[in-house]
């Protein structure tokens, strides 16, 4: 029998819809999963996707890039490359192959509720798709990073992060439920595939992808840039939604769901990919500053798209661009002082050429972040390394979950905003971060933070090591990814820094 052209049942394929008979339209698609914003049902009809694709070609692709990743990652395997590679490049992986493979699975569960709620049959086409991408994610990370776990037993948290109540882990899973998987359809989308997956993964899979192609690393880069193939789908599942909403009266609604997301993501990113490429990244195989990265694939194509869709940027935006000069350079400073805390190796790897180059990348850093880094080197070279781990633990932000930090100097800029709230006095890093809490009180004042766990007796016994225990890390916590070797150059120099 003939086979019809694609051109022939294609559309009629992805726009399968039904009337029902036996329940409400209301029961069917309610509106805490569906639609709370009661656009016409004409516009979901009318839904149309960007990207294409039909099922035959999602498979016969998919196999493409899987056969690609997987014998590049046997051919590295041979030659020892994990073994061999850079300290400050296996931290990378680390942290990389433990944080994200959660969120990627996760992610499947957002897309699965998609197929089922969403009202448009393009939609729902789509996010069956997105659904088998974030499971081959997952499983593409988990597999790669399991496999250098003979080298490096910390790669075991790939998996068992996101069951414990590490402080990172924490932060990301409180940004990724509040976006992905406590909103309807329409919010999660636009939070998810546009704020997130628009402004922020290109950063990730192609910015990363070429740092990991720089640094010899060519499995790592091959899997992010397949990857990233899936992310760019994504992205476009949410445009259609934008326009309805602002055809439909709904643009303020919209754009505070990119506010909040925006905001919200960037703050976790700056870690996940801020520190890497800064300081964990070696020296001479560093591309460009995670600053002109944002600057090129978020800064400019965001702003842009935002405006080709009717919306504005954020109203944060000059707060945002002042957070990009120093917010993940503090995070930096910080976990490193609170290695023991966090289940990879953080990198200092402040030496005179690194610092050199912050410096370049960042005018001022000298003097500012250089003087703190100048204590911890004095401290080094002294002999009295445990003088640079804190004995107090830090105000951690009741939105980001991240540690409160400012810009030291003259004066120090660290500001804790503060709001009340029944009774409970909580904690934020930024005027934006109280905004996002203001918006929607009910939805965040039950969470406790790391910190919140340890001061109410959530965490027993309520000791140093009972935190580190309760955060999966007592005796396993992260060390100087290069043993301080990084110090040399500064011994015998009075200055430390100079």
């Amino acid at each position: 029998m003939a086979l019809l052209e694609r051109s022939e049942w294609y559309d009629l394929a992805r726009q399968t819809n039904w009337t029902p008979k036996y329940v409400t339209e209301e029961e069917l698609f309610p509106d805490e999963m569906a639609d709370p914003y009661h656009l016409p049902q004409e516009d979901w009809d009318a839904y149309d996707e960007p990207y294409k694709v039909a099922y035959s070609e999602y498979v016969k692709t998919q196999r493409e890039k899987d056969a690609g990743a997987y014998s590049v990652k046997t051919a590295l395997e041979r030659a020892g490359y994990y073994a061999n590679a850079n300290p400050g490049w296996q931290s990378i992986q680390t942290l990389f192959y433990t944080a994200v493979p959660f969120i990627e699975y996760a992610s499947g569960s957002m897309f699965g509720r998609f197929t089922r709620f969403a009202k448009g049959g393009g939609m729902r086409n789509m996010a069956s798709f997105g659904s088998l991408d974030e499971m081959r994610h997952c499983q593409i990370q988990l597999w790669f990073g399991y496999a250098n776990l003979k080298h490096n037993k910390q790669l075991d948290w790939a998996h068992k992060g996101c069951h414990s109540n590490n402080w990172a882990v924490i932060g990301a899973r409180h940004t990724f439920d509040d976006i992905e998987h406590t909103r309807d359809v329409v919010s999660s989308s636009i939070m998810t595939n546009l704020a997130f997956e628009t402004a922020f993964t290109n950063l990730q899979f192609i910015a990363f992808a070429a740092d990991a192609a720089k640094e010899g690393d060519y499995n790592f880069s091959n899997f992010l840039q397949s990857i990233q193939t899936d992310e760019s789908r994504h992205a476009q599942i949410a445009f259609p939604l934008v326009k309805m909403m602002v055809k439909n009266g709904k643009k303020d609604e919209a754009q505070k769901l990119i506010d909040i997301a925006f905001w919200r993501t960037w703050r976790q990113f700056a870690v996940l990919m801020g520190m890497p490429m800064d300081y964990y990244m070696p020296l001479e195989k560093r591309e460009r500053s995670f600053k002109e990265f944002m600057e090129e694939w978020v800064v400019a194509q965001f702003e842009r798209q935002m405006n080709d869709l009717g919306l504005d940027r954020p109203w944060y935006w000059d707060i945002f661009l002042n957070d990009l000069e120093y917010f993940h350079h503090s995070q930096a400073l910080g976990i490193w002082l609170w290695r023991p805390t966090v289940w990879w190796n953080p990198v200092a790897c402040v030496g005179p050429k690194e610092r050199e180059w912050l410096e370049k990348k960042y005018p001022g850093w000298n003097d500012t972040w250089g003087t703190l880094w100048d204590t911890v080197i004095e401290n080094l070279v002294a002999g009295h390394p445990e003088m640079t781990i804190p004995e107090t633990l830090p105000i951690m932000c009741n939105m980001s979950q991240l540690a409160i930090t400012g810009v030291p100097g003259k004066p120090w800029t660290l500001k804790v905003f503060t709001l009340d709230h029944e009774g409970r006095r909580y904690n934020f890093g930024t005027e934006v971060d109280r905004w996002i809490f203001q918006q929607e009180p009910d939805r965040y004042k039950r969470h406790l933070s790391a910190i919140d766990r340890y001061v109410t007796g959530v965490v027993q016994p309520q000791t140093p090591e009972g935190m580190l225990d309760y955060m999966g890390v007592l005796n396993q916590g992260g060390q100087d990814a290069y043993d301080y070797s990084w110090v040399e150059p500064y011994r015998g120099s009075p200055q430390g820094a100079e």
